[in-house]
């Protein structure tokens, strides 16, 4: 029997549907309208309209990271497609699978100088994505949509996880494609691959170590290997950093984590990996890039570094390992969790010291930077302030998505990873602001059923703000906190500390946040004084509506900045060590 024969738009929402995706996030135009009709027919998915496209590609990248599947976002060709072009270099960097669909004009109108041609002979927006894709490519032949769509798909989910893009030119979109849409399982494999041979000699390695410590990143999260993590520690009592990217990898309340390492350290890990002789690093799921080293910091490295990570290409890039361990995060940690308990069956036993000399140490050590300011009850609210208050106020599984600039600083900082709340934020290898004030709306739809907090600056949310209208629109109840201060604060202070004071650039008037939020159709509370901020959080969290909370912080106060600035200055003077 032949194929059933449907048009290439109802093979694309079917592809859609068997990967598990339940939302889209585009705004139609001229040319996407034919794909855009076919969400009248598919009551299975749901069709969001942001405000902007790259708010529709944030929202793609936060309903990727939450659900650990496929986003999708839907753009008109031209500027519809660049607009999105931020977002999608974010969801490169982060290993985020996002399918990225634009249209093309009809392909009768190639080479006449069409309205938004995206052709070689306009914009060309395949090649436009090229550089922040996997796979960048547009439909040649509306026969073969459900080979190629499979071949993104294949592209996008296995291996590092990443963003493609897929062009579809207009009169395409209603022609017929020959096949159905195919289980994902029939096309491509979710391969859980780790190196045996080095499995063993990191396991012997963390034996004879006598002060091993843990560096958990990015991938940790991205892989789900919280719980493998976790026992890790505890059986070979082992103190467990993450990266900024990596925060919530590991509970901060356990007796062994030394919460935060790099950007906006812990002056606890801190001490422990660079100034206590570490002899052993485990270094799980992260590159090892600027912002999860100190600026590189070479004490990181001094002792042997044990290097995992699902990019072969990353391992040994900026310090030298003694054993390298490509594949992907979960099964190297529970296969170095057979291999470890085998040997300790046998007799081998751990050469790390007593676990007293441990707790002396943490009790010897701050957490946090500037815990006076925690206690503060100045007006302004000191950031310090504000972010204690919150981390008792958040319910204990909030996805807490952050914003880029002074606001993840603080909240990276100074919030606590309990091991059931979540920390989502592009400030690793990219940081694009907008992330979480857009992302957060796409991580609700993810998971309805878990409270979505989004901590943004007031620059942050000058730049994406309007979203608040979609969610108004979509009642998608979102709780953004906006740390109100008039300035792009982190560059602001990062400027004075490495020109004399001076700052150009990083100041305006300051705005009405809860007015705009308001006029946007949201719930909003304005928060003045230390000590209200917990009444207003689960007013919010109560109102079931999306939120705005416009909260005046001092301006004055410096963010946990240090490490960036160490690092800046080692490259304004060309300095790779």
């Amino acid at each position: 029997m032949p194929s059933e024969v449907i048009t290439v738009s109802r093979l694309i929402l079917d592809q859609l549907k068997r990967e598990g995706v339940r939302t889209v996030y585009g705004i139609p135009g001229g040319p996407a309208t034919p794909l855009f009709d076919a969400f009248h027919d598919e009551p299975a998915l749901r069709l969001v309209a942001p405000r902007h496209e790259a708010g529709a590609a944030f929202m793609a990248l936060g309903d990727a990271r939450v659900r650990g599947g496929l986003g999708v976002c839907l753009l008109t060709t031209g500027p519809g497609a660049a607009n999105a072009i931020t977002a999608v270099a974010a969801a490169r960097a982060d290993g985020l699978p996002v399918l990225v669909l634009t249209a093309q004009t009809a392909t009768s109108s190639f080479g006449k100088g069409s309205l938004q041609d995206s052709t070689e002979s306009g914009v060309d927006t395949v090649a436009l994505f090229r550089p922040v894709t996997k796979m960048s490519a547009m439909l040649a032949n509306p026969a073969a949509a459900g080979s190629v769509l499979r071949q993104a798909l294949r592209i996008a989910l296995t291996g590092r996880r990443g963003p493609v893009h897929l062009s579809v030119p207009t009169d395409f979109m209603r022609r017929p494609a020959v096949g159905e849409s195919a289980a994902p399982g029939m096309y491509r494999s979710e391969p859980r691959l780790f190196d045996r041979d080095a499995v063993r000699r990191c396991a012997a390695v963390l034996l004879d170590a006598r002060r091993p410590a843990a560096l958990a990143g990015h991938g940790v999260n991205l892989a789900g290997a919280q719980a493998e993590l976790l026992e890790l520690a505890e059986l070979l009592w082992i103190p467990v950093a993450t990266t900024p990217k990596g925060k919530g990898a590991f509970p901060e309340t356990h007796p062994l984590s030394l919460r935060v390492f790099g950007l906006a350290s812990s002056p606890c890990s801190e001490r422990y990996l660079l100034d206590e002789g570490t002899d052993a690093l485990l270094v799980l799921g992260s590159s090892l890039h600027e912002n999860s080293t100190s600026g590189w910091d070479p004490r990181l490295g001094a002792g042997l570094v044990l290097q995992q990570d699902i990019e072969p290409a990353v391992i040994g890039r900026n310090y030298p390992v003694a054993v390298a361990m490509a594949g992907d995060a979960k099964t190297t940690l529970r296969e170095l969790l057979f291999e470890l308990r085998r040997r300790l069956a046998r007799g081998e036993s751990p050469a790390a010291g007593a676990r007293g000399a441990f707790a002396r140490f943490k009790a010897g050590v701050p957490s946090f930077l500037d815990p006076a300011a925690m206690a503060s009850d100045a007006v302004p609210i000191k950031p310090q302030r504000l972010i204690a208050e919150l981390d008792a106020a958040l319910p204990g599984d909030a996805l807490i998505f952050l914003d880029v600039g002074a606001n993840t600083l603080w909240a990276t900082h100074y919030l606590t990873a309990t091991g059931r709340n979540a920390f989502i934020h592009n400030w690793g290898e990219f940081a694009a602001m907008g992330y979480g004030v857009a992302a957060a709306v796409g991580g609700k739809l993810a998971a309805p059923e878990r409270p979505v907090i989004a901590i943004v600056g007031d620059g942050g949310f000058a730049m994406a703000g309007m979203e608040v209208s979609t969610a108004v629109t979509e009642n998608v109840p979102v709780v953004w906190i906006v740390l109100n201060d008039a300035r792009l604060n982190a560059v602001y202070h990062g400027q004075a500390m490495q020109y004399a004071g001076r700052t150009i650039g990083t100041e305006f008037r300051r705005m009405d946040v809860a007015g705009v939020a308001s006029a946007l159709g949201a719930w909003t509370r304005r928060v003045l004084h230390p000590g209200d901020l917990a009444a207003a959080v689960a007013a919010a969290l109560a109102s079931g509506r999306p939120a705005v909370l416009d909260v005046r912080v001092d301006a004055a106060e410096a963010p946990p900045i240090h490490s960036r600035v160490r690092a800046l200055d080692k490259l304004f003077a060309g300095d790779n060590k």
